[in-house]
């Protein structure tokens, strides 16, 4: 396990980089953007234009397209999150992907950046998640039965280094809930750095959460092939080697 004392210019601000300097793979039927912080990966009530919306007018220029481009999110992370996200390019391999998805067919791994310290470096979290759209915030319930529509949801977490203040995580999601690893991790006394929705104790200068997804396996739905995707996490500049 690595330690290090935290810094805060790793949250600061800065200019997006170009949408196309952020592909991270592409073929013809899909591609992994890596998303910033305060970035939508596709349309909401706020009326800020999307990844979706904004990447498919950059390809059309790029590509030379005199007509629509057609480019569809398979999932989706949340606005103050980080990393990959996954971008099919033609519309038969939408279903499949999502398939995969839903299936456990897809290795995801996150890093977040926790306050306070777990009581066990390794462990699986399993419970039961209830979302309230109103309040747009997702409650760790006792059952499945308790406010009805909760759905159990898991995921493990093995924590690779230390601060003064803080843990560094490496989560694997195995369910894709509204909010999860944000509610999971809040229910075990560990907020995300940054997230005050979930109990953190301050804001982030950048108005994000310490919550990066790093990486993404799955199969190209066409040529059957393996595909893994990786996004560089900011908050490894935090540690240092021992």
């Amino acid at each position: 396990m690595k330690k290090s004392n935290t810094s805060s210019r790793i949250f600061l601000a800065r200019p997006p980089r170009p949408l196309l300097s952020r592909i991270l793979y592409e073929d013809r039927h899909l591609l992994v953007l890596d998303k910033e912080v305060g970035e939508i990966v596709q349309n909401d009530k706020s009326g800020d234009i999307s990844l979706q919306a904004a990447l498919s007018l950059e390809l059309k220029e790029r590509d030379q397209k005199l007509g629509n481009v057609y480019l569809q999110a398979v999932h989706r992370i949340d606005r103050p999150v980080s990393g990959v996200v996954l971008f099919a390019k033609v519309d038969r391999i939408l279903p499949r992907l999502h398939e995969q998805f839903s299936t456990g067919g897809v290795e995801r791994f996150y890093y977040a950046l926790v306050e306070g310290r777990p009581e066990e470096e390794t462990a699986v979290i399993e419970s039961f998640l209830q979302r309230n759209e109103r309040l747009n915030k997702t409650f760790v319930v006792k059952s499945k039965s308790s406010n009805g529509g909760a759905q159990l949801s898991s995921l493990s977490y093995e924590m690779v280094g230390v601060t003064r203040s803080f843990s560094l995580l490496k989560v694997q999601l195995f369910t894709g809930r509204h909010h999860q690893i944000r509610a999971q991790l809040a229910s075990i006394g560990c907020p995300v750095h940054g997230d005050l929705k979930y109990g953190a104790k301050r804001s982030l200068p950048n108005g994000g959460i310490a919550l990066h997804a790093s990486s993404l396996r799955f199969i190209q739905p066409i040529s059957k092939e393996g595909v893994y995707v990786e996004s560089v996490c900011p908050f490894l500049e935090l540690l240092e080697k021992q």
